[in-house]
């Protein structure tokens, strides 16, 4: 959208229907102490549109793209090929326009979209049922474990040591206004996430169990004896998927007994777009729906027999009293969905899985070139399309000095876990169906030199 400067007969005008005496006016409830009292230092008071265009130009160039050179980074935000179809589709004016169905029943074809989404989000994630999409992964983990609240009526939360500390961050702010009790640590550069330990610590008190799957490290674990431990604890197993196109490789949450399965959807049909907007998934047993946060969509007949979609569980606060509301951030990222929903149906199922066999296979090809430099040690030899190195020195200036390079190696542990000096030196290092062969191996030898 092109920038369209106001005049000042604009301004007075609508302050005067507003009742307001000046701009000022509509600033009163912020603190005199937070207002700027003159113009921003190093700014000018104005400039061209073009002298504009230019400098933001060249700050832009300060970055290095993902298309700009080889590209590894993942830990829950990861590189794939969308197809231009997609992108088309998703902009037919339809679709682009709705935001989300607040008349539902009047939007046939955006309720059709969301059934479809939630059928195939239930049979990625392996459970009865899911929801209309949720805002980002992030959020739904949280919202996963405030209705393991609401169902165990207890308020304590196992968090895995795997599970992402951005995630784990999230649900930390909303625990603040809940008052859910929430236990983790950092994990270790070892080679199998410590699951005996998360069962040896679920007791009465326990509502849930949260796990990654894969975890932060790119670990792979069976989740069938601590899905058995919660149950026989009367807790719930939440499982977090960030990387949906592992599970066309890998057995699923559900299938593995995970009580609430969420997820972020943005490696489907969604691209990078410097942090989002992403769509959360979220999926449970069906025994647990009325306590599912968000929007259901189902299907029906009209009087005529016809077939047709109605929104049939809606427990967020726009649409019931506030305190009765199940979610306060569950906002739908319908675009998204659309997105996710469009590129699963390309794929198919057999695509789906033939994805996930070309990531696999990357990365493991990549798993061993990288684990032949000098120094170089691969801790997890379990992983889907993502591992982690242990180098000889701390990964953080390696990435930056590779950065310059215009390679972008991976996410260092140390900005992940700032202060945790035991994973300094871990490497996250994530491949896709983008990643050539000739992109390892120019990683493998610049890593190789820098670490000489």
């Amino acid at each position: 959208m092109r920038y369209l400067p106001l005049t000042s007969h604009d301004r007075t005008d609508m302050l005067a229907v507003i009742g307001a005496g000046s701009i000022d006016d509509l600033f009163v409830d912020v603190p005199e102490a937070a207002q700027l009292d003159g113009p921003i230092e190093g700014l000018p008071m104005h400039a061209s549109e073009l002298a504009v265009e230019r400098h933001m130009t060249a700050l832009s160039r300060k970055n290095v793209a993902a298309s700009d050179g080889p590209f590894f980074l993942g830990c829950g935000a990861y590189k794939h090929h969308v197809p231009a179809s997609v992108d088309h589709l998703i902009q037919r004016g339809e679709f682009l326009t709705a935001y989300t169905p607040y008349q539902p029943e009047i939007a046939q074809g955006t309720l059709q979209m969301l059934f479809e989404f939630q059928t195939q989000v239930a049979r990625l994630l392996g459970t009865d049922v899911a929801n209309a999409s949720m805002y980002d992964g992030s959020t739904a983990c949280w919202e996963a474990i405030g209705m393991a609240r609401r169902i165990t009526k207890r308020g304590k939360a196992l968090l895995s040591s795997g599970l992402h500390p951005h995630y784990v961050s999230v649900a930390q702010t909303m625990a603040k206004f809940t008052g859910d009790q929430l236990e983790t640590t950092a994990p270790t550069l070892a080679a199998e996430t410590d699951i005996a330990g998360l069962i040896a610590r679920i007791d009465g008190d326990t509502s849930c169990v949260v796990v990654q799957y894969p975890d932060i490290l790119g670990r792979i674990e069976d989740l069938t004896d601590l899905a058995a431990a919660c149950q026989a604890n009367k807790a719930l197993l939440i499982a977090v998927v960030t990387e949906p196109v592992a599970l066309g490789a890998i057995q699923s949450p559900g299938e593995m007994g995970a009580d609430i399965v969420v997820g972020e959807g943005q490696s489907l049909g969604v691209g990078l777009q410097f942090g989002g907007p992403y769509v959360g998934l979220f999926g449970c047993k069906d025994k647990y729906v009325r306590q599912m946060p968000g929007r259901l969509c189902g299907e029906t007949v009209d009087a005529d027999g016809r077939r047709g979609f109605v929104l049939t569980l809606s427990t967020r606060e726009q649409h019931i009293r506030r305190e009765k509301a199940t979610s306060n951030i569950c906002t739908n990222s319908g675009l998204c969905a659309l997105a996710f929903s469009i590129h699963m149906t390309l794929l198919g199922e057999a695509g789906l899985r033939r994805l996930a066999g070309i990531n696999h296979a990357g990365a493991v090809h990549a798993a061993r070139r990288l684990a032949q430099v000098p120094g170089v040690e691969l801790v997890n030899d379990l992983f889907f399309n993502e591992f982690t190195l242990k180098l000889p020195v701390e990964a953080r200036p390696v990435v930056r000095t590779l950065a310059d390079r215009g390679i972008l190696a991976g996410v260092s542990l140390g900005r992940l876990y700032p202060g945790v000096d035991a994973l300094a030196n871990g490497l996250v290092v994530a491949v896709t169906e983008t990643t050539s062969a000739e992109d390892v191996e120019t990683l493998a030898v610049a890593l190789q030199e820098i670490l000489a």
